[in-house]
């Protein structure tokens, strides 16, 4: 009997490997990039590059495990949960509230270390920005978050959500 269920279990484990999930890696360029209205310097592009674009951007640079399941699915999950959120090769398709609010959320996310999230910081060692890096992105998000066009603040962020918004 315990014999039956190794045999099983090894069957299922080997039927995993044949069903994979897609894969995050569209070609550029990117029309909708948030560096075309909000450009950036070399470290701030570096820094968002090492630590936030393996989520949050069309682009996913996918480590060797992701090709064994169930870890490639639990990691596409992680992927699809970011570009829900967050995707940097599509911000211009935002609406202006939107890209401040995704502005503003990045500036908080890195001024309270709550991103990248621990479970991939623990393999990305390099991930995990430093103080230089930091202030570079805080400085680059102040300065692109006076770029955004004008919407209507006068409601003190108590407007009613859109439809754009329910979708985050």
């Amino acid at each position: 009997m315990i014999k039956k269920v190794t045999y099983g279990i090894i069957a299922v484990l080997v039927i995993m490997q044949f069903i994979r999930p897609s894969r995050n890696e569209a070609a550029g360029p990117f029309e909708k990039d948030i560096a075309k209205q909000f450009p950036m310097n070399k470290e701030v592009e570096t820094a968002l590059q090492k630590s936030c674009y393996d989520c949050h951007s069309n682009q996913t640079q996918y480590p060797w495990y992701s090709m064994i399941q169930p870890l490639g699915w639990w990691l596409q999950h992680h992927v699809d949960e970011g570009k829900e959120h967050l995707n940097f090769h599509e911000f211009l398709s935002y609406s202006p509230k939107k890209q401040d609010h995704k502005l503003e959320e990045i500036e908080e996310a890195v001024r309270d270390g709550w991103m990248p999230l621990d479970s991939y910081s623990w393999i990305h060692k390099d991930a995990v920005l430093n103080e230089n890096e930091k202030a570079a992105i805080m400085t680059w998000v102040k300065e692109s978050r006076q770029k955004v066009q004008p919407f209507d603040k006068t409601q003190g962020g108590k407007e009613e959500k859109t439809h754009e918004d329910h979708q985050e």
